[in-house]
């Protein structure tokens, strides 16, 4: 099974995601690319057809027309490739053949309070979502399931469908890395959004501390060390990047405060629950403790690093976070 995304998946994951933030400038440059690179347009078509599902149907008439309008300036000389299968509606149930689908695609029979509470919302999902439009067998469940992942990591209102559907694209081959990359890539598309909230700058690549953390970071410091004892630094975190768990050592006083200031992050102490970063969040980390803290798998983040003056001291960099143990803890912790 393959631990990475192919680069037609990728150019999924970047259309899909920059469809569902509305970006049409970025939207039409992804599918520049795709199409350049042999991606079917029918494939693209079936991708933002069903973005209605998950974001509305303005989102994926907009979408659409950016395709149709790109076909034509390209000269209608792109590969079409398949088209799905006809439906038979005369002779199929949509509910029967959707109840079907949905099982198979989730693992179990998907039922609870909520349904009873409004069926007709179980209706439309098992009918039309799962009996049509997941019937149309021209792109697979799993790439459906890319795409889906994708979208709903733009919707900060959506994270419980998020976790869900993270559930279902490994239940249909996903890996944790493919995952991973799948929020990653969707994550970058917020990254022009997050530069206007991210007012202390972006700063330099974190060269130096490289090694003690998973993905790309940078530093933008904010003191002078030549004026005052006091540091404080603006860090940056591509989305799900993180540092390695560390410890501030200290023989008196130590330690560091974190003010978050852009995007949203964990904070996390050992043999505590991971804590939920937003701007506006203060965290004191004791001196003597060990810890971790980054992005979440979907945003970008920043925040300020301020190290409190102490006696003795020195950071202690431990094992990393993994990519199973964060996984983990994104499906756990909506």
């Amino acid at each position: 099974m393959n631990s990475v995304l192919t680069p037609e998946e990728k150019s999924i994951v970047t259309v899909s995601a920059a469809a569902a933030r509305g970006n049409y400038d970025a939207l039409k440059t992804a599918l520049n690319q795709g199409l350049d690179s042999g991606i079917a347009v029918n494939t693209y078509k079936e991708i933002l057809v069903q973005l209605y599902a998950y974001n509305g149907f303005p989102s994926s008439l907009n979408a659409l027309e950016t395709l149709r309008s790109l076909v034509i300036e390209r000269g209608n000389k792109d590969v079409m490739g398949s088209d799905p299968t006809p439906l038979d509606k005369q002779k199929r149930n949509s509910i029967t053949v959707g109840t079907k689908n949905q099982t198979k695609l989730v693992g179990i029979e998907v039922k609870g309070a909520l349904f009873d509470f409004a069926p007709a919302i179980d209706e439309y999902l098992k009918s039309h979502l799962f009996g049509d439009i997941f019937s149309r067998d021209n792109i697979s469940w799993k790439t459906r399931e890319i795409a889906t992942i994708a979208m709903l990591a733009q919707l900060p209102h959506a994270l419980p469908q998020l976790n869900s559907h993270i559930a279902i694209g490994k239940h249909n081959g996903l890996t944790d890395d493919q995952i991973n990359e799948i929020l990653s890539l969707a994550a970058k598309q917020d990254e022009t959004d997050f530069k206007k909230q991210n007012i202390f700058g972006k700063g330099v690549s974190n060269t130096a501390f490289a090694q003690y953390f998973i993905g790309n970071s940078y530093l933008n410091p904010l003191t002078d060390p030549q004026k005052t004892s006091l540091s404080a630094t603006n860090v940056t975190f591509e989305p799900a990047a993180r540092n390695n768990w560390h410890i501030h050592h200290s023989k008196t006083g130590g330690g560091q405060i974190l003010i978050v200031t852009a995007g949203e992050g964990w904070y996390q102490e050992e043999g505590k629950s991971p804590v939920s970063l937003k701007p506006g969040t203060v965290v004191t980390i004791p001196a003597n403790v060990k810890h971790w803290h980054g992005a979440k798998a979907h945003s970008w983040f920043s925040h300020i690093a301020i190290e409190v003056p102490g006696q003795e001291t020195r950071n202690e960099w431990l094992e990393p976070v993994s990519n199973e143990y964060y996984s983990k803890l994104h499906e756990e912790n909506v």
